[in-house]
């Protein structure tokens, strides 16, 4: 998939155009650093991920945890590099490398593709996880960017707990939320509409 450095820029550097359009990256500074935001995406943007999603087949990602119940339930679509995504991953490319200003890490490459994912009323959901661990290429970072317009669907939220305190992130269309990727984090159930969101998970070497 080529390295994060190696790929094309934007036109407009995203932390110039965030600053321009009154938004800009914020760091959460609870006692350190655990998480940064930026609006990454314009609506028609989003609408046009998810055109581009649904063109393609949904798979269905179901999770039993250790009692057997059902962990995680939703639809997901991978996208991968190609004439009608390339601005996409061109986009997260700059979210990423703006956002590790922050974190510092040593990153090569996006884990792997991007996942587009659809929870659905009543239920859709992905109970506390984290995305680090045995069995997956070295994540470092992840990021999710909410696509669907919150007015279009109720519960879903995203919570972080990276310190035994859950924290909800904000409902706002197109915002990116970066995290190390052995942050604690749920979508709570959708209880009404379709919440729609990319999750990419950003690797590098082993850490020292």
């Amino acid at each position: 998939m080529g390295h994060l450095t190696d790929s094309p820029r934007l036109d407009l550097d995203i932390a110039e155009r965030a600053t321009q359009e009154g938004a800009g990256w914020m760091l959460e500074r609870p006692e350190r650093d655990l998480w940064a935001w930026a609006d990454a995406f314009t609506p028609d943007e989003c609408d046009s991920i998810i055109e581009i999603a649904n063109r393609q087949r949904r798979d269905t990602a179901e999770t039993l945890g250790r009692s057997g119940q059902t962990k995680r339930d939703s639809g997901v679509t991978f996208l991968y590099p190609s004439g009608h995504t390339d601005w996409i991953f061109r986009r997260l490319t700059d979210t990423v490398t703006t956002a590790n200003k922050f974190f510092e890490f040593d990153l090569t490459c996006f884990a792997e593709g991007i996942q587009f994912t659809e929870y659905l009323a009543p239920g859709g959901k992905y109970d506390w996880h984290v995305d680090a661990g045995p069995g997956v290429d070295v994540r470092k970072l992840s990021l999710t960017i909410q696509l669907t317009d919150p007015d279009d669907y109720e519960g879903g939220e995203l919570e972080l707990n990276p310190d035994g305190e859950p924290v909800v992130m904000n409902k706002v269309r197109g915002r990116a939320f970066v995290f190390p990727s052995w942050t604690l984090h749920r979508v709570k159930p959708v209880t009404a509409g379709v919440r729609h969101s990319l999750v990419a998970w950003i690797a590098g070497p082993a850490f020292k």
